[in-house]
């Protein structure tokens, strides 16, 4: 899968300056990687004053944040209509993203930021996002009676993630192929309901 397109956005001037600084974000983060954003330089190039982008977001980690949340809403929550389809591709997809130069920054702004009340509501923002969109390939399953009502979409969700993270940021060993029909068959194996 390829890095998901940045989305122009309407609005007034605010939401022009927003989006100036996001795409000159993802621009700095394509080129140089995390290590390589610094402030100044999103500010110069998006056109905007330095003290406007840190009245806004606070810190680097915030802004990252932000950047990476508007991307990562845009990834597809498939909807084949076969729990198992959906959970591998959507497996797959996260794995090809966070190898990314943006899922890479992803995935070290959210371990780096800090517990301040902005680094926090943008962390929540971001993790409640994914959970609400990701939930629904659950959710569907359960409506299908494919998978039993007692099953925690949420938790499904992480179960399946997790795995993918901690690869890519605490050992940083890579995602094989095959690796997330692997995860699902195994996260499947223990929630699906059991033939009698």
């Amino acid at each position: 899968m390829s890095e998901p397109e940045v989305k122009r956005r309407p609005g007034g001037r605010s939401a022009r300056v927003r989006a100036a600084v996001l795409d000159a974000t993802f621009e700095l983060l394509r080129a140089r990687g995390l290590e390589g954003l610094r402030i100044a330089e999103v500010a110069d190039r998006a056109g905007v004053h330095e003290t406007s982008i840190y009245r806004r977001w606070g810190s680097r980690e915030n802004l990252l944040l932000d950047a990476l949340l508007e991307i990562t809403e845009q990834l597809r929550v498939p909807d084949t209509g076969v729990l198992r389809d959906d959970l591998v591709a959507y497996a797959t997809d996260l794995a090809a993203f966070l190898a990314t130069p943006l899922g890479h920054a992803l995935e070290h702004a959210l371990a780096a930021a800090g517990d301040d009340p902005d680094a926090r509501r943008a962390r929540d923002r971001y993790w409640d996002a994914r959970a609400s969109r990701s939930r629904q390939i659950v959710t569907r399953a359960i409506e299908r009676g494919d998978l039993p009502e007692t099953v925690d979409p949420r938790m499904v969700i992480e179960m399946l993630v997790s795995p993918v993270h901690f690869r890519v940021v605490l050992t940083r060993e890579p995602i094989e192929p095959g690796m997330p029909a692997r995860l699902v068959d195994a996260l499947l194996g223990g929630i699906a309901p059991r033939s009698p």
